[in-house]
């Protein structure tokens, strides 16, 4: 994915992002960094179009996927290929673990059972999930611990085989061990497709990460690779915010 001159912001108020412009390597863990209110949600959501969604939301300029740019492609096929985990879990609450990973399926008209069942064992195990859940798949997805409703959510994301998987803060409200779960796993799933997550832990995104962008005050003011930029930044902002000096 390529950002071009990417704005967006809210109805009556000033604009959230102004005139972003980033290339998002394919098969690689992004990491978008920065203090709270600097756009770091919004410019993931602008990515599947989700910031659309927000009655009164506007987004302007372009964002180059397979050639084309986005806001101009029918937001239901972008999802598709542009899958998305938020930052609480969020397993539909009336539905099975398995009936959770095969939603999307469902929706795009795939009814076959044994298509279904095959596509919930690959998701499930490339979300590492399966041995924790394989004998209890008709139980509730809402019934699961928070570290695996998040996984869930992942498992849910990749049944549909998205090119992009976007995730905003996912592991904000999860306890040490389940973070190192979902670590592990970008670090997994990074070898068939392209990761995007905003993280308000520098730890965490020098860890996942390949390459990160710093955010400040809804523009793009760094972007390279994770190690050089926690080492030697370029700009004087990036060295402050990542040395704990503000944010």
């Amino acid at each position: 994915m390529a950002v071009r001159g990417l704005r967006a912001g809210y109805a009556g108020g000033a604009p959230v992002l102004k005139g972003v412009n980033l290339d998002i390597r394919e098969k690689t863990v992004t990491a978008i960094i920065g203090p709270s209110g600097c756009g770091k949600s919004t410019l993931i959501r602008c990515l599947n179009r989700m910031h659309e969604a927000i009655p009164g939301a506007t987004a302007d300029g372009e964002i180059l996927f397979g050639g084309r740019n986005a806001l101009e492609l029918d937001p239901v096929v972008l999802r598709r290929a542009v899958g998305m985990v938020f930052q609480r879990p969020n397993p539909f609450p009336t539905m099975s673990i398995a009936q959770n990973v095969a939603a999307g399926l469902v929706l795009n008209g795939v009814h076959d059972r044994s298509v279904l069942a095959e596509a919930v064992e690959k998701s499930l195990r490339r979300a590492a999930l399966w041995d924790e859940v394989k004998d209890k798949l008709d139980a509730p997805g809402v019934g699961l611990s928070g570290g695996q409703q998040q996984r869930l959510c992942i498992a849910r994301a990749l049944a549909v085989e998205p090119a992009v998987l976007l995730l905003d803060e996912p592991c904000s409200a999860l306890d040490p061990i389940a973070t190192g779960r979902i670590e592990e796993l970008l670090l997994e799933i990074k070898e068939t497709l392209t990761v995007v997550i905003v993280t308000h832990n520098m730890q965490q995104a020098a860890r996942v990460s390949e390459y990160t962008v710093f955010m400040l005050m809804g523009e793009m003011v760094e972007y390279g690779l994770t190690r050089q930029m926690f080492t030697k930044p370029v700009d004087k902002r990036t060295e402050d915010y990542i040395t704990g000096r503000f944010g």
